[in-house]
């Protein structure tokens, strides 16, 4: 079992950065690949970015691929999302998901955190 925490989300200018933590409890977290998924009012939820359980391999949405950096920190059982130059569309609810492949399908994702807002002003 592993429960997932987000936080660092706010309010920012376009242009800005935000960093997105997600700390996950639980002994196995290692084992486990992360994804971030995000959901903006009235739209699908949607896939950002995903990482290998050892954080060798990443994976991004071509919308936010060379502006977001996603890592880990096994030692901390945190993931990350550095959110550099955004735009008022990256403006919603950001999810940090644990499950068994780095995909960009939820289906694969056993635990989901509650979400941290995110918004992103003109």
């Amino acid at each position: 079992q592993v429960q997932l925490v987000e936080s660092g989300g706010g309010l920012v200018q376009a242009g800005g950065s935000l960093r997105l933590s997600c700390a996950a409890s639980g002994r196995s977290f290692s084992s486990y690949a992360m994804g971030w998924f995000r959901q903006a009012p009235g739209k699908e939820r949607e896939f950002v970015a995903a990482l290998s359980s050892t954080g060798y391999s990443t994976y991004y949405a071509d919308s936010v691929k060379g502006r977001f950096t996603i890592s880990r920190d096994n030692a901390k059982n945190t993931v990350y999302l550095q959110m550099n130059s955004l735009k008022p569309e990256d403006t919603a609810v950001y999810y940090c998901a644990a499950g068994d492949h780095p995909i960009a399908k939820e289906y694969v994702y056993r635990y989901w955190g509650q979400g941290t807002q995110v918004t992103v002003s003109s």
